[in-house]
């Protein structure tokens, strides 16, 4: 099946999203140094590694921020899944 380039590419970015939870959810789970917040480590290492393919702080400060205030509205009101 052929899809158009629009739909490839959300179905691109879709795919990488849930490889990257996948994999961010295995992290935290082994742990082994037991670090208090190892979503916040990956987060932080995703962050320098956006940088350093050439996004500008602007872009990755608002893809965060804006991503943080829809999480509300995406977790309806729940701590967890």
């Amino acid at each position: 099946m052929h899809l158009d380039k629009e739909t490839q590419w959300v179905a691109n970015y879709s795919d990488l999203a849930n490889s990257f939870a996948q994999e961010c959810r295995k992290l935290c789970n082994e742990n082994p140094s037991n670090h208090e917040d190892p979503l916040g480590i990956i987060m932080n290492c995703t962050m320098t590694e956006l940088w350093d393919f050439g996004f500008s702080q602007t872009e990755i400060r608002n893809a965060f921020l804006e991503t943080v205030k829809d999480i509300s509205r995406y977790a309806a009101g729940e701590e967890r899944r």
